[in-house]
């Protein structure tokens, strides 16, 4: 019988690489300045990525803002990043919406594509599939809006990919929870 010999060191021993995943964290914070700085600097910190990130007043008689960050990371990471969000001063609640079952996830996007002839006609035909709404159109291009999950808004975005795409606007996740709760 043989054994294996011990690592002379920690350095020396084999590290599995854990999958990343996306996650979404919804936090309410208080609406006062410098709020969202603090909050940038500390994924920028700690080198986090913010994949998306959007931000806006929701209540003025409570003075709070909703802030949804999109952020990837191993769960060990994923779970630092929800630890330090509920750290800040400013924080009242922090909600991992990806790991909530009642969460929900949508995003909206402006997409313009250019095209003429059966790209033309296939652009309208898979924006009718996506339930997006032409906002704007020329006799060389449209502007869609569609909204849903960010996976959709990326496969609709692939799919005008070879019909024309000139330019993507996204607003970035917004998310809220299903039921009478609220965040």
């Amino acid at each position: 019988m043989t054994t294996d010999p011990q690592p002379a060191s920690v350095y020396d021993l084999a590290h599995e690489e854990e999958p990343e995943n996306l996650a979404t964290f919804a936090v309410l914070v208080d609406n006062e300045p410098g709020v969202l700085h603090r909050l940038v600097g500390l994924f920028a910190a700690r080198g986090y990525n913010i994949e998306s990130l959007t931000v806006a007043e929701t209540d003025r008689r409570a003075h709070t803002s909703r802030v949804t960050i999109v952020t990837r990371g191993t769960p060990h990471v994923l779970t630092q990043i929800e630890a330090q969000l509920e750290k800040m001063v400013s924080t009242r609640h922090v909600q991992d919406v990806t790991r909530d079952p009642n969460g929900l996830e949508r995003e909206l996007a402006l997409v313009k594509v250019r095209g003429a002839g059966p790209e033309r006609v296939e652009a309208l035909r898979v924006s009718d599939i996506f339930r997006a709404r032409v906002i704007d159109t020329t006799h060389e291009s449209f502007v869609f809006e569609v909204t849903g999950a960010p996976t959709k808004i990326d496969s609709f975005i692939e799919l005008m990919r070879p019909l024309g795409l000139v330019e993507v606007s996204r607003t970035g996740v917004l998310s809220i929870q299903r039921g009478v709760e609220a965040l």
